[in-house]
């Protein structure tokens, strides 16, 4: 049971940082405004869901389908988390810069009838960044066949419940931006790119530690 909580701890943090769902929910405000209320409640419950099956297929199937090319889990781990972290250290020092780009991928979109899908769940809402953030997660998981229904029940605890609030932060998006302000945004802007760089470090140390270990064990 502690495995699964502790595999929780780590996914939903490591999750929210890269999804960000607060600052996702103001480019969907913008990205939405001119439907009405219904269609955006229907819009925004159709991206919620669509990020869980991203979010569940990286973390459970990612790390399986790059074994079957080749690539370690050390490997894995090591790229993983110098990818994430990269991707909080630039968050961290330019958050306005990379909502701007996520704005300027959404405005060409605005007119199509469809856009649940592409652009709001893929790449605005779980984008290249949380498929690594994910497969990097999955990677982790415990050698040890016991634990390993406990890691993985934790992680998809961890997608079901960042999906869950990609719903509530896109639902009440109006609401979010009233009761947060620009200041506000930015702040937990930054703070989640730090935890999602701490999360990256961490990752980047276990792989490490994956690819010292047999070295030091063969001494």
């Amino acid at each position: 049971m502690m495995e699964a909580v502790n595999a929780f701890l780590l996914g939903f943090p490591a999750l929210f940082s890269i999804v960000n769902p607060i600052s996702g929910a103001f480019i969907f405000r913008a990205v939405t405004d001119d439907r009405s209320a219904d269609v955006r409640a229907a819009i925004a419950r159709r991206v919620a869901l669509n990020a869980l099956w991203v979010m569940m297929g990286a973390l459970w199937a990612g790390s399986y389908v790059l074994a079957f090319f080749g690539i370690s889990l050390a490997a894995l781990r090591v790229a993983g988390g110098v990818v994430v972290a990269l991707s909080g250290w630039h968050l961290l020092n330019a958050p306005e810069q990379h909502e701007e780009r996520k704005q300027e991928q959404a405005a060409s979109a605005e007119g199509v009838e469809d856009i649940a899908l592409f652009p709001l769940t893929i790449p605005l809402t779980t984008g290249p960044g949380t498929i690594s953030v994910a497969v990097a997660l999955g990677a982790s998981h415990p050698r040890e066949f016991a634990g390993l229904s406990w890691f993985f029940l934790g992680m998809s605890a961890a997608a079901v419940a960042m999906s869950a609030l990609i719903w509530f932060t896109y639902h009440y998006a109006d609401w979010l931006a009233r009761l947060t302000g620009p200041t506000g945004t930015r702040t937990i802007t930054r703070l989640a790119a730090f935890l999602l760089l701490c999360i990256g470090v961490q990752i980047l140390i276990a792989g490490i530690e994956d690819v010292l270990r047999p070295l030091l064990a063969a001494r």
